[in-house]
This record gives structure tokens, C-alpha cells and sequence, in this order.
């Protein structure tokens, strides 16, 4: 059975399926998004709900997260979303933290930032309380969304406000110009969005192989309220050699040396620090890296006391434990993925681990790209 033709069917209804859902409807297309779950259930809301635009690798990684934040403010009060915080507090523990971070503010990057020395960074900071302190850099750009609600949001108000067709727990079984085959029948379409997310396997694996897209799997926790709100979300010199906006900087050599010497179990488990605090005071924290084709499922205690240990050392204390969680992501080398496997037909993946921050431009280049092909003409 062939159902209503639509301009564009979406293979996904992560965040890199609903932006592409935005972007179309924008563009004045009749979109159908597909999903095999019921609701959202991985990485999408799996993670901080982070929008990153401090640190993000120089050229179109940052580019498009500066974009994406602004589609973020733009929709968040039209969707009920709300923005639970803004901003970023880049603690530098030691010199060479604080030496990267002055790099940093010598490049376009730094738009919107300022960098403080020791003292007036501990006034900002209030009640976090960093054992050492060299300096912090406040950005003002950032924003934060709590994950668990606001996919479901932004997918409910796409369908109300847009008249997104949603297609829940639904599996797609095969892609071909013109037409999706699902376990609930054929979705015919002009053009086709697959965003699969971190299923290697289903739809154009050799695509996926061939790019040497792989698994993360990262542990994540929820602490709970320290008794203070913070000034924003927080991260540590360990982020400094993890995000490309810094690390790729020269300065960010000797950070690495050091943190080898004084850390070198946080960096074998790709442990970095982001605190986010949530509407009720409590703070989601992370995270860890780990790789594999299929990762194992299981948290590992000594990963959570690694993670914990550097919250430790940033906060002064260690509030209770009220969750713990894993999640996964697709892995690559670059940002992300963009295919045309066949006409008419988009392979989208964003490998970086950054949906949240970049995915909204992504998805207006793409959408744009796929505008010079005839669309919409069955609307």
C-alpha cells in the first residue's frame, strides 16, 4: 500500500532528522519522518542537550554550530522548550590550560568570549570551587536544553505547528529514489533523507564502512543539586585537549604533555569534563569515550570514579548520584557524513558527536543542495 506522496520522507527522528524535518518545511515541503521507536530513545536524549559553539573545530564544524544555536534561540519559545542555561565556563586548572585559552582568544573563535584571570574567574564562578585555578574563559554564545524533553517537543511542535507527518515504530526496510518500503507499507517520496544515527547496518552499510564510520560509547551521570545554580555549563583543561577549537591549537601541546603525565587514565577512557545543570538544580555530567563497532553495554565503575574524580577537582565536592546511563553515537574522523547514494537520495550522519550543536545547519545545506533538484512539485 502506497501511502500520501510527500516531497521529502526522513529515515530518523534524531535531531539530525528533525532539523532536516525544520529545514524542509521551511523551504515550503510536505515532510514525512519515519522512526523504527515509539519515541526518541538514543543519543538524542542521551546526552547534555549541549549547544557548543565555544571550541568547536575551526571552518564549517563552528560555522554551523554558530548557525545552529541561533535556529535553537529562534525555535525554542515557539516549540515550549525552554533554554535551561547559557553560556560556558572553560576552567583552566593549570598554566598550560590558561595558555591555550589565550590562544584561543587570538582567533575568530572567540567572538562573544572573555578570558578572566584567577581572581575574578573564582568570583564569577561562585559556588564551583576549583582545587587550582590559572583563569576561566565565560562565553556568553552557548545554550543548553534539557534533551529528555526537548526532542519530544521540537517532533510534537513539527507536527502540530508544521504538519509533519510522524511515522513512529515504523522499521524502513529498504531506500530507493522515490520510495521508502517500512514494515507498515511503501512511503512515496521525491527525494529521501536517511539519518540513521548509529545503525551501522541497516541501511547503506557500505557507505558507512567506507567511510570508517564506527560506534562511541560514552557513560554519563546525574548528580544531584549542590545547593548553588551555576553560571553556566562547565568544562575543564581535560576539554581543552578533546574539543578541536583548542586542541588544534599549537599552544595545546604542552596541556597534553602534562595531562599524559598527571591523567593519563582520564585520556585513555576519553574522559572530559561538561557539567550542565538542570530546571531542578540538579546537574547532568560527563563524559567518557569508548569505540567499537558494536560497544558493550555495560557502565564501568572505574570510568564514573575517573569522570567524578575531575568533577571533584573542579567543584570541591561530589553531590550524590541519582542516575547513571550510557549512550552511543556514530564515529568518524571528520564531522560528519553527507552521501548521495543514489538520486534523489541523502546519506546524512553527523560522526562528531555534536547533533545537538551543529545539526540544524547541516541540514539547511543539505535541504538547499537538494533544492536544485525539482521538489515539491506534488505538493
Amino acid at each position: 500500500m502506497v501511502e500520501d506522496r510527500f516531497d521529502i520522507a526522513i529515515v530518523g527522528a534524531g535531531i539530525v532528522g528533525l532539523a532536516h524535518a525544520l529545514a524542509a518545511v521551511r523551504a515550503g515541503l510536505r515532510v514525512a519522518v519515519i522512526d523504527r521507536d515509539a519515541r526518541a530513545n538514543g543519543a538524542s536524549v542521551r546526552n547534555f542537550g549541549f549547544v557548543t559553539v565555544t571550541g568547536q573545530d575551526s571552518g564549517a564544524p563552528w560555522r554551523r554550530a554558530r548557525r545552529s544555536r541561533d535556529i535553537w534561540a529562534q525555535i525554542a519559545p515557539q516549540a515550549g522548550i525552554a533554554i535551561e542555561q547559557t553560556g560556558l565556563a572553560m576552567v583552566a586548572q593549570r598554566p598550560e590550560a590558561l595558555a591555550v585559552l589565550e590562544a584561543f582568544m587570538a582567533t575568530d573563535m572567540a567572538e562573544g568570549c572573555d578570558l578572566l584571570a584567577a581572581s575574578a574567574a573564582r568570583a564569577r564562578l561562585g559556588g564551583v570551587r576549583p582545587r587550582e585555578l590559572a583563569g576561566a574563559l565565560f562565553s556568553g554564545i552557548d545554550l543548553r536544553v534539557e534533551s529528555r524533553t526537548a526532542i519530544p517537543r521540537l517532533a510534537a511542535w513539527l507536527a502540530e505547528r508544521h504538519g509533519v507527518a510522524f511515522r513512529y515504530g515504523v522499521a524502513v526496510h529498504a531506500v530507493e529514489t522515490g520510495r521508502v518500503a517500512t514494515s507498515a507499507g511503501t512511503v512515496a517520496a521525491d527525494a529521501v533523507i536517511v539519518c540513521p544515527g548509529d545503525d551501522l547496518a541497516t541501511l547503506f552499510p557500505d557507505a558507512l564502512a567506507r567511510a570508517g564510520v564506527t560506534r562511541c560509547k560514552l557513560q554519563m551521570l546525574r548528580l544531584a543539586d549542590p545547593g548553588f545554580r551555576l553560571p553556566s555549563a562547565v568544562m575543564s583543561d581535560l576539554g581543552l585537549v578533546r574539543y578541536r577549537g583548542y586542541a588544534a591549537l599549537p599552544a595545546a601541546a604542552a596541556l597534553e604533555a602534562r595531562l599524559k603525565v598527571e591523567q593519563p587514565g582520564h585520556l585513555a577512557n576519553g574522559v572530559h569534563l561538561i557539567v550542565a545543570q538542570s530546571a531542578d538544580g540538579s546537574l547532568v555530567v560527563g563524559d567518557s569515550h569508548h569505540y567499537a563497532a558494536t560497544p558493550d553495554p555495560f557502565g564501568s565503575s572505574a570510568v564514573d570514579a575517573l569522570i567524578l574524580d575531575e568533577f571533584a577537582a573542579v567543584f570541591g565536592l561530589v553531590p550524590p548520584v541519582l542516575e547513571r546511563w550510557t549512550g552511543t553515537y556514530a564515529s568518524a574522523s571528520g564531522h560528519s557524513l553527507v552521501e548521495t547514494p543514489m538520486e534523489r537520495v541523502r546519506l546524512v550522519v553527523v560522526t562528531s558527536g555534536t547533533g545537538a550543536s551543529t545539526a540544524f545547519a547541516l541540514a539547511e545545506e543539505v535541504i538547499g543542495d537538494l533544492a536544485t533538484v525539482r521538489l515539491g512539485a506534488s505538493a
